[in-house]
């Protein structure tokens, strides 16, 4: 028989009853039934019930055992009694009657109980991750996501694409976010950094002919930590290809997503529409780039219902240039006290309140109710409801202002509203093209040209475009949104040194400075650069949303903290005092 195990915890059945067997794992739970001692011993792959009594000769020993101790055990297979089968395990008609145990590994008093679904703190659940990765749904979460990766793969590989590896360790390149840089001891004073992303060398590749690339890449980031977003590292599909337009990209990667997402989402509704919304449209009707599709309400422009009308304070708002006033529809959110909560919502977010008109039956017909109807009158009231397509019982809110000051606040007020009536189908995946993002934003108080988004995205109209306004030009760059997180990110990229160099001269970046920073790429593309985009998927958010989790270190084996520290690895750490001296290196105390 083999040192350890003869079956795993999830393989004995009634067709084992009477085999001699050998099972090996951690003790899940311990019952003492007058005598009759049962543990569930469980390992990797399920629980199997053994028992023991006085007469087991091994008894004393048995009475020992703690959970979570790792032992192994020999035993006989019997058939439980009918009224004691549990038909929730793969090995709940039977059970093991203990004749020989050795204890592998003894466990200390526990920080955290593994059986049962205690919640503990997160500094306690990452200090001890070990202990909290044995317990059941994560186990079930990590094998969710090798399993994912394993498919996105296969899928790759099917539509041609080669799997190729990019260097760790490379030059500074600013994409978006602070760089964690590495010092070099053999050039002191200078240093390495950890790349953002594959991006230069993917197109480098491109350049030198690969055609299709494809990595499960790690990428690196000093970025502060949120719900949705690791604060060090974090993987994602990259991708790129050679010769294709914006819509080749989408067609090579939807299949790839979609086919992910019905796969392993667990009955949910995939959605195989996928429309292309302008970032444009995305913040007037959703107030965000990432919207939340499975939510119906669309927001509206209602500034023309408000220009000259008694509520002064949207009336004196519209006559400044740049201003208008946008409506959020709340079917069903009819009553004052609805409206009250979302008041109450605005003045969380910072501001006085939010305008609002809700509907009315009053036996003899219709009434709209609320400070802004009084205010605006019945003929304009009646014309907001009829644009918004709103009836009795429901309800519509409204901000106004320069868009991007009131844009974000309109798009969580949008996804409350949502919540809070039930109008969000949560059993669905509802996926969203994001195109046409602006290249170029302008500072309101200097006035200053810069890069609003990716600065290496073909703008749309080529050189041709970067002659006219700025402000007019679109790259072709876009994202895909699924569920009001940011799945994808990608672009067709800006292959033409001539059309890069001018892209950069608009936002004040000079000739030099771009061969600089971005020498390798630059240089590369004065040697017959084919035309190429591609696009990044997130890993670890895709297994969250798939894992039906709302904090993505729930998918992650070895996840930081809040605070950009592993309290498990102690890190990060002081360095000794040669090391620095190896890199010729000094480390400046901080105030505190």
């Amino acid at each position: 028989m083999h040192a350890y195990r003869s079956h795993t915890c999830a393989e004995l059945n009634k067709s084992n009853v009477g085999e001699t067997v050998r099972l090996s794992g951690w003790v899940h739970r311990v019952r003492d039934h007058g005598g009759l001692l049962f543990i569930d011993l469980r390992d990797h792959y399920g629980i199997t019930q053994v028992m023991a009594d006085p007469d087991s000769p091994v008894f004393a020993e048995i009475e020992k055992v703690r959970s979570e101790w790792c032992i192994r055990i020999d035993g006989n297979v019997l058939a439980r009694d009918e009224s004691l089968v549990n038909p929730k395990i793969p090995t709940g008609e039977i059970e093991v009657f203990i004749r020989d145990i050795e204890v592998l590994g003894k466990a200390e008093e526990l920080p955290l109980m593994v059986f049962g679904d205690q919640e503990y703190p997160e500094e306690t659940r990452l200090r001890y991750r070990y202990l909290d990765l044995r317990r059941e749904k994560m186990q079930s979460n990590m094998v969710l996501r090798s399993k994912m990766i394993q498919s996105i793969r296969k899928r790759m590989w099917d539509k041609g694409f080669n799997e190729y590896q990019t260097p760790i360790i490379t030059a500074s390149s600013p994409e978006g976010a602070r760089d964690f840089l590495v010092p070099s001891r053999l050039h002191p004073g200078k240093f390495y950094a950890l790349p953002q992303a594959p991006q230069q060398f993917k197109q480098l590749m491109m350049v030198s002919g690969f055609d299709k690339y494809f990595q499960i890449a790690p990428c690196f980031r000093d970025e502060d930590p949120r719900a949705d977003r690791s604060p060090a590292d974090f993987y994602q599909l990259d991708m790129e290809m050679s010769f294709v337009t914006q819509q080749d990209v989408f067609d090579t990667i939807q299949p790839v997503m979609q086919g992910v997402f019905e796969e392993f989402g667990g009955g949910r509704k995939v959605d195989s529409e996928w429309p292309q919304i302008s970032y444009k449209d995305a913040a007037k009707w959703y107030g965000t780039d990432k919207p939340d599709l499975r939510n119906p309400i669309k927001m509206q422009d209602c500034s023309h219902h408000f220009r000259g009308s008694g509520f002064a304070i949207f009336a004196k708002l519209l006559e400044q240039e740049g201003t208008e006033v946008r409506a959020i529809p709340a079917p069903t959110g009819g009553s004052r006290k609805f409206c009250d909560r979302m008041n109450k919502f605005a003045q969380g977010e910072g501001l006085p309140g939010m305008g609002y008109i809700f509907w009315r039956d009053q036996g003899e017909g219709m009434e709209a109710a609320g400070p802004l109807a009084k205010n605006i009158g019945p003929e304009r009231t009646e014309a907001i409801r009829q644009q918004l397509g709103l009836g009795v019982g429901d309800a519509a809110f409204f901000l106004g202002g320069k868009p991007k000051a009131f844009e974000a606040v309109a798009g969580r007020a949008r996804n409350v509203i949502g919540e809070e009536l039930g109008l969000i189908d949560k059993d669905r995946f509802a996926f969203a093209w994001i195109v046409d993002f602006p290249i170029y934003e302008q500072d309101e108080e200097t006035g200053k040209i810069d890069f609003e988004h990716n600065p290496f995205s073909m703008p749309q109209g080529g050189m041709e475009a970067l002659e006219g306004d700025p402000l007019k030009v679109h790259g072709y760059q876009y994202d895909l949104a699924c569920n009001g997180y940011e799945l994808v990110s990608g672009a067709i990229r800006n292959h033409k040194p001539e059309i890069m160099f001018k892209a950069f001269e608009i936002a004040g970046y000079g000739k030099e400075e771009v061969e600089k920073r971005f020498g390798g790429m630059v240089n590369a593309f004065q040697y017959g650069a084919p035309p190429h985009g591609g696009c990044a998927a997130g890993i670890d958010r895709m297994v969250m949303l798939l894992a039906d989790e709302a904090n993505i270190r729930e998918v992650i084996m070895f996840p930081m903290n809040q605070r950009a520290e592993d309290l498990m690895m102690s890190a990060p750490s002081e360095p000794m005092a040669e090391q620095l001296m190896e890199l010729g290196l000094r480390v400046i105390p901080q105030d505190q």
